[in-house]
Parts: structure tokens; C-alpha cells; sequence
């Protein structure tokens, strides 16, 4: 059966990763692998997290299933996180939500419910993406189309050229947005841009579907939610996937959620009727372990301030970060504007440099970098930063 097969290529990120480890540079740096870290270059445990595990812990008296739509105290409370507790929407009930295996989760059963509703649905996304975007998507049988959104000779969010793109939109079709901190590109729709899009979407009918797999690393919690909040607000039907990866540091957790926003209660519960058949037919249910410690976390004041307090650290050593690189490459002489790096959001920016520069800054400073340019930001620290601006003012020399 399987002699028919050609072996595959290794994912470019996790091969990035093996290298690193292998490089006995001592002052090698990770800028490539899309995790945050702290000022000694570890992933640490949120200690909201470290609490929560342990009442849950605790408190658990059963390891049977919990059903394809997951823990129902999970579900409300990321409901609440991602929409405010007083939104319209939630108000009348038009939001239905369940528990995913991570944000990647949420993506493939909100796909496989578009392929459902509608085999011919086209979904545009926008150039670049976040890769796995494109098999998370197109892997359930959804036609991909693309908008123009980031130019990197410019570093800037091509915006015009973006809307100019979705004016072709239809009624049947979708487009995915990132709620914040884009990824790869680390550029955002501000307020003013996401009520354009809204405007464009109630004009031309097309259905948002939302990734917001960042919120909290951008601005704040509420501030990150706008074009979901906004979206959900004035246009019938809205999808958002959400991740807890980044902003409850549960990587390996894999704990997500998908959200339909439909025209009412009824239209909601129908839709989410079917993603639950859809979970079923793929694996069944989620695991409960990491959506029982965020559910924790969101249904407990003292543990919520805690979460949120880290987290508002985290997001202001990205940003920090952010600042004094920039700052450290002017110091070192650069000549080539990466004052960009300044007005993007999140942990991620491409830095603009050649395939070649890349190869010089991994081979010659055992500093990685994603092929693409993709740089993250959290990999940079006050003990690593003089010695990044260093190599890159070689480098580009």
C-alpha cells in the first residue's frame, strides 16, 4: 500500500528547529521557532496556570468524555473573553461555541462546516498568510483565493489593494481575517480599516471568518477583539477561531475554540449542530485537560487578574522589545530603515532581508531566521539584542 508513496520534505520550521539545537555556537538565537519567550529564552508556565492546574487537579473526580462540544464551562467563559460579556450577540444568544484542539482545530472544523453548508464555497486569504493556513483550509476541499495584504518591499499593509481585491467577493464566498498580531507580517487592520471591511462585507455579503489566535499580545484583550466584536455586531453570520496557545502558554495543551455567530438563536444552534457532527466524524470529542484550566482561570477574579497581569507583561516585553531593537540597529549603524518593526503588533515581523543575509546570519552568528524572513520578536532580549543588531549591520553591510 504504501510503496506508492514519495517521501515528503521535512516542515522548514521544525527543521529550523533541529539545527538550532544541533549549533554548539554558545550564543546561537532562535528568531525562527513561533513561541513566546521570556528574557532567559524560555516558554514558561503563565502562574495563573501553574494554580489553575493544581484546583483542577484537585477538583476532578472523573476522566470520562465530555462530549464533541467539549466543557460547557469553557465554552461560556471564551465565548465572554472573545465578545465581552455584553455583547449584542451574546445577548441574543446568535453565538454558539465549542471546545477545539487548538486553534489549528478550530480552523479545520469551521472549514469542513463551509465545505458542508456550501461544496462550491471559495475562501480568500490574504498574501502572505500564515502558512498552515493554506492545508488547514484547502485540505478539506475549499477553493483558496488570494488578497493582496502585505508588500515587503514597502513593509507596509497594502490595504487599498486589498479592499480593491474583495470588491470581487460574493454572497458564497468567505473571507479569512486575522483578528491581531498578524502572522507572518506582525501588520494589523486598525479600527478605521475593520470598519471599512465590515462596511464592504455588509455590501457585498461575504462571511468573515476570524483567526484570532493572539488576543491579548497586541494592544489588550478588548482592544485585540475589535474587528470580531465589530464583525459579529453588524453582519449576520461571522466565524472566529481562537487559540490559547499564545496568550495562556498551553502549547502542547492544544486548546482552541471555534464560534459561529449566526442571524439568531435558531440559525446558531443548527449550525453548531452539524460542527458537533463534523467533531464526531474526526475525533470524536477535545481533550478536557487544558480547557478545564483556562474555564479555571476565567471563572475565578483572583486567577483571572492574575492571567492578566502576565499576560500584560508578556505584551509589553514584545513591544519593549520592539523599540530597542530598532533602536540597537540605528546604534549599530544600519543604514536600511527597519523603523516598521516599531508600528507592527505581536510577535512576529518580516524583516526584509535577502535568502543569502539569512543564510550569512545562521552560518556566520548562528543566528536562525525563518527563509521567508520572519523574524520573532520574543527571541530577541536585553542580553541577545546588541549581539542580533551586531550581525545584522554586518550582515547588511
Amino acid at each position: 500500500m504504501f510503496s506508492s508513496l514519495d517521501i515528503l520534505p521535512s516542515d522548514p520550521i521544525l527543521g529550523l528547529m533541529a539545527e538550532f539545537r544541533n549549533d554548539p555556537n554558545p550564543n546561537k538565537v532562535d528568531l525562527g521557532v513561533g513561541v513566546y519567550k521570556n528574557e532567559a529564552g524560555l516558554t514558561p508556565i503563565m502562574a495563573a496556570v501553574k494554580t489553575a492546574e493544581q484546583h483542577v487537579f484537585a477538583g476532578e473526580d472523573t476522566k470520562s468524555y465530555i462530549g464533541p462540544a467539549g466543557m460547557p464551562e469553557f465554552n461560556e467563559a471564551i465565548k465572554k473573553l472573545i465578545f465581552g460579556e455584553s455583547h449584542p450577540a451574546l445577548q441574543s444568544n446568535r453565538v454558539a461555541t465549542v471546545l477545539t484542539p487548538g486553534g489549528c482545530g478550530a480552523l479545520r472544523v469551521g472549514a469542513e462546516l463551509l465545505k458542508r453548508s456550501e461544496p462550491k464555497t471559495r475562501i480568500w486569504v490574504g498574501d502572505p498568510t500564515w502558512a498552515n493556513h493554506l492545508p488547514l483550509l484547502g485540505n478539506a476541499g475549499l477553493k483558496i483565493e488570494q488578497y493582496p495584504y502585505y508588500d515587503r518591499a514597502t513593509s507596509k499593509l497594502t490595504f487599498d489593494a486589498m479592499m480593491s481585491a474583495l470588491e470581487q467577493t460574493s454572497e458564497a464566498d468567505v473571507v479569512l481575517l486575522h483578528g491581531c498580531c498578524h502572522n507572518p507580517s506582525g501588520a494589523d487592520l486598525s479600527p478605521e480599516q475593520w470598519r471599512a471591511v465590515t462596511e464592504l462585507a455588509e455590501q457585498k455579503g461575504f462571511l468573515p471568518f476570524i483567526d484570532l489566535a493572539y488576543q491579548g499580545l497586541s494592544v489588550g484583550l478588548a482592544e485585540d477583539a475589535y474587528g470580531a466584536r465589530l464583525m459579529a455586531e453588524r453582519l449576520p453570520e461571522v466565524i472566529v477561531a481562537s487559540s490559547c496557545s499564545k496568550n495562556f502558554g498551553l502549547y502542547r495543551e492544544r486548546v482552541g475554540s471555534l464560534s459561529i455567530v449566526g442571524t439568531n438563536s435558531s440559525s446558531a444552534s443548527t449550525a453548531i449542530s452539524h460542527v458537533n457532527n463534523i467533531v464526531r466524524g474526526m475525533y470524536s470529542m477535545p481533550p478536557s485537560h487544558g480547557g478545564a484550566i483556562v474555564a479555571e482561570i476565567l471563572n475565578n477574579s483572583e486567577l483571572q487578574d492574575s492571567w492578566q497581569s502576565e499576560l500584560g507583561m508578556m505584551r509589553d516585553r514584545i513591544n519593549d522589545t520592539r523599540h530597542l531593537l530598532v533602536q540597537k540597529l540605528r546604534d549599530a549603524g544600519v543604514d536600511r530603515d527597519f523603523s516598521f518593526i516599531e508600528s507592527q503588533h505581536g510577535m512576529f515581523s518580516f524583516l526584509g532581508i535577502s535568502k543569502d543575509e539569512i543564510t550569512r546570519l545562521k552560518t556566520e552568528y548562528g543566528i536562525y531566521i525563518v527563509g521567508s524572513s520572519r523574524t520573532n520578536m520574543a527571541g530577541v532580549s536585553l542580553a541577545n539584542v546588541d549581539y542580533v543588531a551586531d550581525a545584522l549591520a554586518r550582515v547588511l553591510k
